[in-house]
């Protein structure tokens, strides 16, 4: 299996380049990515638990998925893309806010993103992919927020980020 590459790009996400992925994340190298949430009429959030194999972050919870865009895509092709191929499932998208963070890892791997979160909603149970996904579940905004705040190490570094800089903007019923 060939290494994809990221997109590298500036402060503004304009492209500059792409690299590989492991590359971009031993260097630390800013480049493009997105983070799905999707909720349920109930308002609650799908996480899922990354596998057990995941070269970083394996076993902790997280948004319903993320990765990285590819050449020529958008970010709302490239979020069903993901979804689908993580979760076995496909529903409308919506891309809602962006922004940059950088996460270092235990391992000497870094994530330096410009992250477009994308909003959607779905009812149903997921048909995880267990080469991604160890298990996922429904949990309610303020249960999150609580576990997280209790048990900040079972939950991605980009996951806490998220959810805590745009904690009100995720936070609202999507009709």
């Amino acid at each position: 299996m060939t290494e994809e590459n990221v997109i590298l790009v500036n402060e503004k996400d304009e492209q500059i380049g792409t690299m590989p992925k492991m590359e971009a994340h031993e260097k630390a190298l800013l480049h493009r990515a997105f983070s799905v949430f999707i909720f349920n009429k109930k308002n609650e959030l799908m996480l899922q638990q990354r596998a057990a194999h995941k070269y970083h972050s394996p076993l902790l919870w997280t948004n319903t998925c993320c990765s990285h865009q590819r050449v020529g895509e958008t970010n709302i092709q490239a979020g069903k893309r993901r979804l689908q191929e993580e979760m076995g499932f496909e529903t409308e998208l919506e891309d809602t806010i962006s922004f940059i963070y950088k996460a270092p890892f235990d391992n000497g791997l870094t994530e330096h993103e410009f992250d477009h979160v994308l909003v959607g909603n779905y009812e149903d149970a997921p048909v995880i992919n267990p080469d991604e996904v160890a298990a996922w579940k429904w949990m309610p905004l303020e249960a999150v927020k609580e576990d997280m705040a209790q048990h900040p190490e079972i939950y991605t570094e980009w996951f806490k980020i998220i959810f805590d800089k745009f904690y009100q903007h995720i936070n609202r019923v999507e009709s």
